[in-house]
């Protein structure tokens, strides 16, 4: 039908009157723009004609706006198809947000169909009817009657009733037409609400952030025959772009970093120069890549999202698949607004590459096992994960202890320069908290451990074996020796070896999982470990040398404490009582340097002790990643990359989650309060199936999730209040990322003092899995779904640590009140039974988990392929859910309004702007009973081909 297909996506959006804030400006300047006024209306329609005149028409209304500047139709609404009516009331309203550019002469046209059906492909136009929002405005009780036209302009099909949405006044009009299974009633066609203040309650900090609003109204009735506001806001997320643009740059940097290290350690014996070339080569080529794929992000403009067409573009292989917010916003008779957030987004995993071979958590899993031989391959040490990261972990510690430990000498030195007793002892107190904290980290047996490989692996290291001629007794000693410290530069040549030979001579120590170690040479010996069998010890090395040197940076600790101690003594006792005149000559009488030049060589030493062990250790850590990167080229860089991609559309869901939530909440003492204390729970919904590709991508997923542990959030203050002062910042590296919020000063203010003071905010992802499609049937029947069973039941023990921990900390009253007053205990107990309970399709386990995150201020995503057809199946349902159980929806209008909200999926539209081939996405679901059919035809045409399949292998292997 002309113009009918063209639908506008879902948005509610808060009504004001026409008079706006002339400035437009809102708490904290955060929107600069002049805030246009708001108008919202609903429609209804009399003595409709259809075509044919033994039937009642199936009517919708499409409301377009006439361009005044064009003078071309813009489609901008649509409703819902009201059956076998011909005076058809509709749920679904007409909305003009402020960012819509709309004024009293802005002129709207109301066009009237006939749908023979649902699909809307063979319509009929009844009618049409042009008015202005100013003559709406001016109209007596601001409603409209008009008359429809047809086509030729002459018959009159109808009359359409245009009426303003607004609070505080209640009008009764007879709707015994609404649907013709309820009763005769009265109906406000204008809503009531206990508060007209809450109605303007648009949160001002929306615009950093999110933008091109999509939004929708409805009305649906309660129980006790009132009416509720129903306003769908859906947004655009800027984060889609602008966290994975942070992280390559951060990915860059670290990599850059990584390269350098390598290059510092120095001369190394052939086999491992060799080895570090081949890496720094590898870590190259990740560099170059990363840097082109930014480039090309540079390059795009005007987007805030990925279409889930562009999801195996390499270019936009970092971006998040359709990441959108969506906010239910309620206004019930006498009762407080509420607003339910959940944010949509495509499963995080890498659709570029692919999942033929699987996704990350059975490729790691695969490459953990091969990589063992891998080093044997390579001749050099394996090191499990856990020492992989620690080593990361102890390299991150030090780049920030570092630098720290020195500017608190120096603040040290400028308070003993200025005889400030308590500036003295400030910083005293935390230059030892921060020396204490490097000192516990080098005393690791990682790091002595690794710098007697790295000796090992030096020029002039000539092991125990090239030493002696012999072995005696045949007995292998396992052990690696330290040459003499005077004979390390040059590489010392034994007679009839070259400095190759003695190397690939020398016994590279792997550990294998007994503990037992086996040479280069394929023996199996004892080797008795003294602290973790996993890290080689070698007796000969002087030991005590890094004791010693780690051992100094503490005594350089005490020699100051104990000098800081002094000149406060001495300052205390030269200030005993003494006449006014004689007191003033004895402060006067000494240097104001004097403290500076006591403390100053003890604080010297410090720093250079610092450095010393630091650029030591660093070097030893280095080598360890060396080893690391060595047995697993080309398959690990690889890997690091997948597991790159994967995290960084995680985290920006991740982040722009935790914004909605924070401006939701940033007046919410109790909330603040839980975040700080505990920190805020993320609930991701997947809705794959364990079949086919799927598998790959929440594997991916499962991986990427659980990486987010490694991210902690900071809300700092913002230098301005312009736009681009509020965009999330991230810093740190891979093992540990930083999200910096910036608030307004107006905001930052209020917050408590720990958040204000920089406290890490922790954030704790769940991940809960029930595949519902067609395929996922295939699977349970056919496949395996030990992979769903096993996410559901680690992360529902996540999830009953968290709420723990969360009860002894945080007192109830902070948590969200429902109407539901089912106990969080008991629902976790409901949950662990659905999670263990072996049961097809267990969608419980969903509703149960979703219903938790709510109860716990936490933060909801709902996540299928591309985060259109199950996405919204899930979310709209859940959204009826909610009205039913908290606002008392009419179980009568249960079905139509979700009729209503499905029959423009908000996911779906945006499929359809973006997505060539998601047209007939939307158009095959307006409703529930439309869908299931189709699956069960999907499921049952699947079962038979398998079934067809396996009679002939049958047949086949009969008759051999």
């Amino acid at each position: 039908m002309e113009d009918g297909t063209q639908h506008l996506a879902h948005c509610m959006v808060d009504m004001k009157e026409l008079s706006a804030n002339p400035e437009g400006l809102t708490a904290a300047g955060v929107i600069l723009t002049p805030k246009l006024p708001q108008v919202e209306f609903s429609l209804a329609c009399n003595d409709l004609v259809a075509s044919g005149r033994d039937r009642k028409p199936n009517a919708l209304v499409q409301v377009s706006v006439i361009d005044p500047h064009k003078q071309h139709l813009v489609s901008h609404a649509c409703t819902e198809i009201v059956e076998a009516n011909k005076d058809p009331l509709f749920l679904t309203g007409v909305t003009f947000p402020s960012e819509y550019p709309a004024s009293p002469e802005t002129l709207v046209k109301l066009t009237v169909y006939d749908a023979k059906d649902k699909s809307q492909e063979s319509s009929s136009l009844l009618g049409s009817a042009t008015f202005s929002v100013g003559d709406l405005l001016k109209a007596k009780d601001e409603r409209l009657t008009l008359s429809l036209r047809s086509s030729d302009g002459v018959c009159t099909a109808g009359t359409v009733v245009v009426s303003r949405l607004k609070m505080g006044e209640m009008e009764e009009v007879d709707v015994d037409h609404i649907t013709t299974d309820i009763p005769s009633q009265k109906c406000p066609l204008v809503c009531e609400s206990a508060s007209h203040a809450c109605v303007d309650r648009e949160n001002p900090l929306t615009g950093p952030v999110f933008k091109n609003p999509v939004c929708k109204v409805y009305r649906f009735q309660t129980v006790d025959s009132k009416w509720m506001l129903v306003r769908e806001q859906m947004e655009e997320c800027t984060l889609s772009f602008s966290i994975p643009k942070q992280l390559l740059s951060l990915y860059i940097q670290e990599d850059m970093s990584r390269v350098q290290d390598l290059r510092e350690l120095g001369d190394l014996s052939p086999h491992w120069d060799n080895l570090r070339k081949e890496v720094m080569t590898r870590y190259g080529e990740t560099i170059s890549s990363y840097q082109e794929t930014l480039a090309e992000l540079d390059k795009v403009t005007g987007r805030s999202f990925k279409p889930s067409c562009c999801k195996a573009q390499k270019s936009l292989e970092f971006i998040p698949i359709n990441l959108h917010t969506q906010r239910m916003r309620v206004t019930c008779p006498r009762k407080t607004d509420a607003c339910y957030d959940i944010v949509t987004v495509g499963a995080p995993a890498a659709h570029f590459q692919g999942f033929k071979c699987g996704g990350l958590q059975r490729l790691l899993s695969r490459y953990e096992g091969e990589k063992k031989s891998f080093s044997t391959a390579y001749q050099c040490i394996y090191y499990s994960p856990e020492h992989t990261a620690k080593a990361q972990e102890v390299l991150s510690t030090m780049s920030l202890l570092q630098p720290l430990i020195t500017s608190l000498a120096d603040q040290l030195l400028q308070a003993a320069q200025e005889r400030s007793s308590t500036g003295l002892r400030d910083a005293l107190k935390s230059l030892s908290d921060k020396t204490e904290n490097l000192v516990h980290t080098l005393k690791d047996e990682l790091v002595k451990s690794a710098l007697l490989a790295l000796h090992a692996a030096q020029p002039g290291y000539v092991s125990k074996n090239q030493k002696q001629t012999a072995v005696q007794g045949g007995q292998h000693k396992g052990h690696i020796h330290q040459g003499s410290e005077q004979n390390q530069s040059p590489v010392q040549e034994l007679p009839g070896h070259s400095p190759a030979t003695l190397v690939t001579e020398s016994i590279v120590v792997c550990n294998n999982v007994e503990g037992s170690q086996t040479t280069t040479k394929g023996e199996s010996v004892s080797f008795p470990l003294k602290h973790q069998d996993s890290i080689p010890h070698h007796k000969e090395y002087d030991e005590e040398e890094w004791d010693r040197a780690w051992a100094n940076v503490a005594k350089c600790l005490t020699c100051v404490i104990a000098m800081v101690d002094k000149l406060l003594e001495d300052d205390n006792s030269k200030q005993e009582p003494v006449p006014e005149q004689q007191l003033a000559d004895v402060i006067t009488s000494h240097n104001l340097g004097e403290w500076r030049e006591q403390l100053c060589p003890p604080v010297t030493r410090l720093k250079e002790c610092v450095m010393e062990v630091v650029e030591k250790a660093k070097k030893a850590m280095t080598f360890v990643l060396l080893q690391e990167a060595a047995c697993s080229i080309p398959q690990g860089f690889l890997l690091q990359q997948r597991r790159d991609v994967v995290f960084s559309q995680a985290l920006a869901a991740l982040a722009c989650g935790f914004i909605m939530k924070l401006y939701a909440g940033i007046q919410d003492k109790g909330f603040l309060r839980q975040l700080h204390l505990v920190g805020m729970v993320a609930q991701f919904e997947s809705l794959l199936s364990t079949y086919s590709e799927e598998i790959g991508m929440l594997e991916d997923m499962e991986t990427g999730i659980s990486d987010l542990q490694r991210v902690m959030f900071k809300i700092t203050e913002a230098k301005t209040d312009d736009l681009g002062d509020l965009q999330p910042l991230v810093c740190g590296r891979r093992d540990h990322f930083t999200v910096e919020v910036p608030l307004p000063r107006l905001f930052f203010q209020n917050l408590p003092e720990e958040i204000k003071e920089g406290k890490p905010l922790r954030v704790f992802p769940v991940l809960f899995n029930v595949g519902i499609n067609e395929q996922q049937t295939i699977a349970e029947r056919f496949g395996d779904i030990s992979l769903q069973e096993r996410i559901n039941q680690k992360n529902f023990e996540i999830l009953e640590a968290y709420y723990k921990s969360l009860s002894e900390k945080v007192p109830l009253e902070c948590l969200p009140c429902f109407q539901t007053q089912t106990d969080i205990k008991e629902l976790l107990e409901t949950l662990g039974q659905n999670v263990i309970t072996k049961k097809r399709k267990n969608v419980e386990i969903l509703w149960i988990a979703g219903t938790i995150c709510r109860r716990l201020n936490g933060i909801r995503f709902t996540s299928c392929k591309s985060a259109k057809d199950r996405t919204s199946m899930s979310v709209t349902l859940e959204q009826c859910a909610l009205l039913r159980d908290e606002h008392q929806l009419n179980k009568d209008f249960f079905i139509r309004a979700l009729d209503c909200m499905r029959s423009r999926l908000t996911q779906g539209e945006i499929g359809q702007w973006e997505d060539p081939e998601a047209g007939a996405v939307t158009d095959n679901k307006p409703a529930s009973r439309h869908f299931y059919p189709i699956a069960l035809l999907l499921v049952s045409s699947h079962l038979l081909v398998v079934w067809l399949i396996l009679s002939l292998v049958f047949l086949l292997a009969k008759y051999q």
